[in-house]
């Protein structure tokens, strides 16, 4: 992007086969590894499954970081190592922290799969800061009602993770960290919150980057599935062109993290512990669902 843009980059993201549904990958990318503590960004849907069909992901490990979960459409079963069962409807926020290690699995109840759904939302994993890393695992859920959800100049705004507009969500959180969701009408503007480091993801519609107060500086137009990293220290506002939906994420730089398969870590070398731990069936078994489990890729 040029110097007057309040945009340093966007990112279009990539597609996953993931079998029975494709999903768009913004984080990481090959120019932009990481956004504050954020270090991958999966859009799933949205997806419409016959009966039988659906989401059917099997048991598999996470180390050094946690991994957050948000629907606008359908129903995930989540169950994990530590005994959690759990089912993540729209509006609900899950939080799985893994720690030193945790196992989990992502499936439907049989009502939901035994008829027509469908499924929509997002999939991201957060960077723990280097002395979090190892910490015992946890499962969070936070249900719809208690995440802040206010109006600002007339947008529905959600914050999620942090604090923004003077409202500051439950969410746990181990480094500054932010995740604010937004549906603007057509011709609504929104001032975005500000962070170390963010980036906007346009879920739906198509929307205007401008600065705040600014002159000269020049505005961008995004599109659906667009993740636009924002400049620092500048204020943005963004404007609708139809009816869009945005979901904004950001925090502290807390430093670079390998990555392999479903591990992340400050350690290259913890991370290929891990992957030796799973493949020799070290981790613990996630009850009730131990009796598949996703090979490690060689």
């Amino acid at each position: 992007m040029s110097d007057s843009s309040v945009i340093d980059l966007i990112i279009e993201p990539s597609e996953k086969d993931l079998g029975e549904f494709t999903v768009r990958r913004a984080l990481p990318s090959v120019k932009q590894r990481m956004v504050g503590p954020w270090l991958f960004f999966d859009h799933m849907g949205p997806a419409t499954f016959a009966p039988g069909q659906g989401v059917n992901v099997r048991p598999h490990p996470h180390i050094n970081l946690a991994t957050v979960t948000y629907l606008f459409d359908g129903e995930i079963l989540h169950r994990d190592s530590l005994g959690s069962v759990q089912a993540i409807r729209p509006g609900d926020l899950n939080l799985m922290v893994a720690g030193r290690g945790i196992v989990h699995s992502e499936r439907e109840r049989a009502e939901v799969n035994a008829v027509e759904h469908g499924l929509h939302g997002l999939q991201l994993w957060l960077a723990l800061p280097e002395e979090d890393e190892e910490i015992e695992p946890a499962f969070y859920h936070y249900p719809s009602d208690v995440l802040p959800a206010i109006e600002v100049n007339g947008v529905a705004v959600r914050v999620m993770i942090g604090s923004a507009y003077g409202e500051t969500s439950p969410t746990k959180t181990y480094a500054e960290t932010l995740y604010v969701e937004a549906d603007l009408k057509k011709g609504q503007t929104l001032v975005l919150p500000e962070a170390d480091e963010r980036a906007l993801y346009l879920v739906a519609g198509q929307v205007e980057a401008h600065p705040v107060g600014g002159a000269g500086i020049e505005t961008t137009q995004l599109e659906k599935y667009n993740l636009a990293v924002l400049k620092q220290d500048v204020e943005v506002h963004v404007t609708a062109f139809e009816d869009s939906r945005l979901a904004l994420i950001g925090g502290e730089n807390i430093g670079p993290r390998h990555l392999f398969w479903n591990f992340a870590s400050s350690s290259k070398e913890r991370m290929e512990q891990a992957g030796q731990d799973w493949k020799n069936g070290v981790f613990p078994k996630v009850p009730g669902d131990d009796l598949e489990f996703i090979p490690l890729p060689e």
